[in-house]
């Protein structure tokens, strides 16, 4: 049975603090315009996984609260920075396998602001030893040691250390990243930032782990998206066929021994999870890299980006950073990749993240993204990653 997206939602992402609103009202507002770009009733949503990270058991139900009262499961959903595709892969589940015809998919975050700690999605407090990404972060310490910069920064800075080493990627070439996804949300009313960098800017920006530096960094963010899910008989009962855009594949992995045999923080960061999650959708769609139009991916630090496009297929190992160089991902390249702006300019409020990213596939899909549509854009992969780990890749079509 086939799923499709027909409805996405979402707030505009926002600095921590600088919005008065719950995280009920970001979920009412995203929900909404999910439900309403549809044309479904919350009525007639017959399940909801809601995705989160910052808020206590059963937020969910007490955000999705604000659009019905209508008694229908309600499921709490945590996989770190993964969480949004979490929740949608559920919705996905739920649909293809016979269980319900509309589900609706929310992911949401009021966050605090500065540097998350070291679970890469809570306070990083309490014994370390018990934490999620201890063996991640043991990794990094026996081979980089451990110093006094954000933990996630950390790790991931230190994965771009091992590229330059390894593979001659330079400064400048990480700095492209971030240049790029900066200047690709300036035309995304929805992003946090919306500020132009040249990649010169990007490199003299305040560094928080060198080399990456503060316009390579995703920040803190609060917001919600939301998805709504449905089957083939809904889309024909309800006349849906113009909105529909297919959930053609869609693959998580979780960390095997390849995320931790090498000793580098390249691996503990999820580029083998991302790797294998890719194989298995291109492997269930019957397309790959060259079928692909549009690209919203994981780029929590510009090194992520990188790594995801050696782990897409994009290019070669160790090719990425020319890659990025060259235009490729951009207007006018190969590919479109992170025209939304991507976490790093457009904001990562974990909850909501990897459904943001199906939202702005939708749009690109169904060719109603604006000034940032990519032309005759008609198959989209999302990917989407936590630490800890669980890597989620999406395949689209229209």
């Amino acid at each position: 049975m086939k799923a499709y997206i027909v409805g996405v939602g979402m707030t505009k992402f926002e600095k921590p603090e600088t919005r008065d609103w719950s995280y009920g009202d970001m979920v009412r507002e995203a929900g909404t315009a999910a439900l309403a770009d549809a044309g479904v009733r919350y009525e007639q949503v017959e399940q909801v996984p809601v995705g989160y990270c910052f808020q206590p058991s059963t937020a969910g139900q007490r955000a999705v609260y604000e659009l019905g009262l209508t008694g229908v499961p309600v499921y709490n959903v945590n996989n770190n920075c993964a969480t949004g595709a979490t929740a949608l892969m559920l919705a996905r589940q739920f649909v293809q396998g016979g269980t319900s015809d509309c589900v609706l998919a929310v992911g949401f975050e009021k966050m605090a602001r500065g540097s998350l700690g070291g679970s890469g999605g809570g306070s990083g407090g309490g014994d370390f030893a018990a934490s999620p990404v201890a063996r991640h972060y043991g990794i990094m310490a026996a081979a980089h040691g451990f110093v006094n910069a954000p933990p996630t920064a950390q790790i991931f800075g230190n994965a771009a250390r091992e590229h330059m080493e390894r593979y001659g990627t330079t400064p400048a070439q990480l700095a492209a990243v971030g240049a790029k996804n900066h200047r690709h949300s300036a035309h995304n009313p929805y992003a946090q930032f919306q500020d132009p960098y040249t990649v010169e800017e990007v490199v003299a920006a305040r560094t928080v782990h060198a080399p990456l530096t503060k316009l390579q960094c995703s920040p803190t963010s609060d917001g919600a998206a939301a998805a709504v899910v449905v089957s083939e008989r809904f889309v024909e009962a309800h006349d849906l066929g113009e909105r529909a855009v297919e959930i053609a594949a869609q693959a998580m992995t979780t960390d095997t021994d390849a995320s931790f045999a090498s000793g580098t923080c390249i691996d503990a960061v999820g580029a083998p999870m991302s790797r294998a999650a890719a194989r298995q959708v291109y492997d269930a769609s019957g397309l790959g890299p060259g079928d692909l139009d549009v690209i919203e991916l994981h780029d929590c630090f510009s090194i992520n980006e990188l790594l995801t496009y050696e782990a897409l297929g994009l290019c070669g190992e160790g090719e990425s950073g020319k890659l990025v160089e060259s235009g490729a991902t951009t207007y006018g390249g190969r590919w479109v990749v992170n025209p939304s702006g991507g976490l790093i300019s457009k904001g990562h409020p974990l909850g909501a993240t990897g459904i943001a990213q199906a939202a702005e596939l939708t749009w690109q899909l169904r060719g109603e993204a604006g000034p940032r549509q990519v032309p005759g854009a008609r198959t989209g992969l999302a990917h989407n990653i936590g630490l800890g780990g669980a890597a989620v890749v999406t395949l689209l079509r229209r």
